[in-house]
């Protein structure tokens, strides 16, 4: 069933499937694109591509990964705009992204915003030293040698680190995931 063509209802609906899948699609973007001011731009131009293209949209469908679609194209035309051999220029890497987000989504019930609760709380089980390592790895966008050298400590000790903590977050989040 094809998108709305009335243009008012049309923007609603718009407007709210944008709100419900904003956080997925900007945790999509960060795992694709190491750059967030590259991630700001990629979800703008993703949200106008879907707008201009909502009419496209058939709503018997998930809007999520039709969203993703486009931002992975995206994605794909940034890094060939930049030159880049970048592993996310792989569209293999790609789809099994997409993959990985499609198995999130459909396994759990909850939001993707009451998944990333559960998320934060598995972050609250890790030790401060590698709750510390993931935060600056991941929300300050930090290397492994900038980490290391604000720590003291060597790039190897801190990769090490923080595959431990992926670990114990991954052990938590499917502890969270099962029924008691």
């Amino acid at each position: 069933m094809p998108f709305s063509q009335d243009p008012r209802s049309a923007r609603a609906i718009f407007e709210i499937l944008v709100r419900e899948n904003t956080d997925m699609l900007l945790a999509y973007l960060r795992s694709t694109v190491d750059d967030s001011i590259a991630v700001d731009d990629l979800f703008q131009e993703t949200m106008i591509v879907a707008w201009k293209r909502i009419h496209d949209y058939d709503r018997s469908r998930p809007f999520a990964p039709w969203l993703r679609g486009i931002a992975r194209n995206l994605v794909l035309a940034h890094y060939r705009s930049i030159g880049a051999s970048h592993v996310w220029h792989n569209t293999d890497v790609l789809d099994n992204i997409e993959t990985r987000f499609q198995e999130l989504l459909s396994n759990n019930s909850g939001t993707f915003r009451e998944q990333a609760e559960d998320l934060l709380s598995c972050m609250k089980r890790l030790s401060d030293r590698l709750r510390l390592i993931v935060e600056m790895l991941y929300a300050r966008d930090m290397s492994y040698t900038q980490i290391a050298a604000a720590l003291n400590d060597q790039a190897a000790t801190i990769r090490k680190r923080a595959q431990r903590a992926r670990e114990q977050l991954y052990e938590c989040l499917k502890a969270t995931g099962e029924p008691s």
